[in-house]
């Protein structure tokens, strides 16, 4: 039996940043994933810079990016009609997950966490503290870290299931090339594509990733808001390769884990329950586990680790508490048509959204703002005259 202060199970952002920190610690890490690395995963691909201050905080150097990759143009769409271009946005850059995520599963490897990418998870038991892999090894821990997804077979294990079904997210992406493939493009955002969630195209240098994503429950036609969201756009589908993935936007675990084992990224539920981001929360999640981690083990009880963690992510807890009273607002059937008009009437609003995503402002320094337009919301949803004009901006 190999013995590790720290195994990690899923290499991506979080999982990468966890062994990474964990191996820096000075600790013995092992860094699991199924799959070996580029591998392909659903995302937009769109790192905000929360994302890009969180990657500098944990390894040291600012995340590489081509200037090409740079965007400062978004255009925003409401159910597919115009609501505001915003040319001088805060810069949010493109990129391939296949890229990012073998960049920072390297980062952790090249900081000393022992290679087990291939390798698929046979058994766990937190109990005795191993873990037994398909080939037959089995590998010992201090404090196991589960950053494998939405589909977490850690969070299944400890909890039953890996997420709920009734309030999970869901997302289908293609990527587009030929004719779509337009770099100099703005990122195109369209609230409403869907029941509670959106659309999203983001031109790259190589391709276009186009894709919805909302509530689950709310959507048991997905594939057909899919196939008239790119109809819209012009692009057809079914010449694409549709990928599809579980996003846990809308609810977080209040305890990720028990004892010795941590949840973190999508696992433990980190993502922005509006704009769906959930790279920069993955990575910062990824390095308070490992330092939870690291505290636990120091002090000779790994068991305590859980107790570090929780308090670690209490900033991050509470602005995704904060957007869960603010997505209503956008999201509510009743309340969407004056969302839809104070968002085209404000640039203000708009702005402050772009803010949320580039991570220079939080959600509790603008819901205050938002109580007070929810009355004219609300009147601006009763009333059909689309001509009324928001004298506040």
């Amino acid at each position: 039996m190999d013995r590790y202060d720290v195994i990690v199970i899923g290499a991506g952002p979080a999982g990468g940043a966890a062994a990474f920190c964990a191996a820096r610690a000075g600790l013995r890490v092992a860094l699991i994933d199924r799959k070996t690395f580029p591998r392909d995963k659903l995302c937009g691909g769109l790192i905000t810079g929360r994302a890009r201050r969180h990657y500098a905080e944990i390894f040291g150097h600012e995340m590489p990016f081509e200037a090409a990759d740079r965007k400062t143009e978004v255009d925003f769409r409401f159910r597919g009609r115009p609501v505001g271009l915003i040319r001088d946005a805060p810069a949010l850059c493109a990129t391939m997950r296949w890229d990012l995520d073998a960049m920072i599963c390297g980062h952790a490897l090249q900081a000393g966490a022992a290679d087990f990418t291939g390798q698929d998870v046979a058994a766990l038991d937190p109990d005795a503290r191993r873990l037994s892999l398909q080939d037959g090894r089995v590998l010992s821990y201090g404090v196991l870290i589960g950053a494998d997804g939405a589909n977490s077979q850690v969070a299944r294990h400890l909890f039953g299931q890996s997420f709920d079904r009734a309030r999970i997210g869901f997302g289908l992406e293609i990527e587009a090339g030929g004719e779509h493939v337009r770099p100099d493009a703005p990122i195109r955002i369209d609230l409403g594509a869907v029941d509670w969630g959106y659309g999203w195209v983001f031109p790259k240098r190589r391709t276009t990733t186009v894709g919805v994503g909302g509530l689950l429950a709310r959507n048991p036609q997905m594939k057909h808001a899919m196939a008239d969201y790119c109809a819209m756009l012009g692009i057809d589908a079914p010449q694409a390769r549709v990928k599809g993935q579980f996003l846990p936007f809308g609810t977080f675990r209040k305890t990720p884990g028990k004892g010795a084992v941590l949840l973190a990224g999508d696992a433990a539920g980190l993502v922005d329950p509006i704009t769906g981001e959930g790279i920069g929360y993955a990575m910062k999640s990824g390095q308070l586990a490992a330092q939870a981690a690291r505290d636990a083990l120091s002090a000779g009880q790994p068991k305590r680790a859980i107790g570090f963690y929780r308090r670690g992510l209490r900033p991050i807890h509470h602005a995704l508490r904060m957007a869960r009273m603010i997505r209503p607002l956008i999201f509510l059937p009743r309340l969407a048509p004056g969302f839809e008009r104070a968002f085209r009437r404000s640039t203000t609003l708009r702005h402050q959204y772009l803010r949320l995503m580039a991570g220079e402002v939080e959600y509790g320094d603008i819901l205050w703002r938002l109580v007070l337009r929810l009355p004219r919301f609300a009147w601006l949803s009763l009333r059909g005259d689309r001509q009324v004009t928001d004298a506040g901006d």
